[in-house]
C-alpha cells in the first residue's frame, strides 16, 4: 500500500497544522490508508513542493499559490463545524490517489 505525503499547513506552520495533520493521519489509518505528514506555514509550501513528491494539501490558512496536487480547506476539521464534509472530502480525494 503506497503511503501518502500530506502536507498540513497553518497560519505558523506549527500547532494549528500539527494538531490537523495528526488528525487526518489517525482518520486515514482509521479508514485502511497510511499517510506521512508535514506541517508548514502558506510560505513555505512551494519549497516542499520543490523538493518533494506530495499528495495532498490540507490547509487552514489561505495558500500563497496553484498546485497541481488536491488541496482541501481544513477548517471544518478544526472547528467541528462542516467536519463531516472535509472528511467526505478528504477520503473521496485519497480513493482517486490511492486506485
Amino acid at each position: 500500500m503506497k503511503t501518502l505525503k500530506i502536507i498540513s499547513v497553518c497560519g505558523s506552520g506549527t500547532v494549528t497544522s500539527s494538531m490537523i495533520a495528526n488528525k487526518v493521519k489517525d482518520l486515514l489509518e482509521d479508514n485502511g490508508y497510511k499517510a506521512q505528514t508535514v506541517e508548514v506555514n502558506p510560505g513555505g509550501v512551494d519549497g516542499l513542493m520543490s523538493s518533494g513528491n506530495y499528495d495532498i494539501i490540507v490547509h487552514t490558512s489561505p495558500l500563497t499559490g496553484q498546485y497541481n496536487i488536491p488541496t482541501i480547506n481544513a477548517v471544518g476539521f478544526l472547528t467541528g463545524m462542516a467536519e463531516d464534509e472535509f472528511i467526505d472530502e478528504l477520503l473521496e480525494t485519497v480513493r482517486k490517489i490511492s486506485n
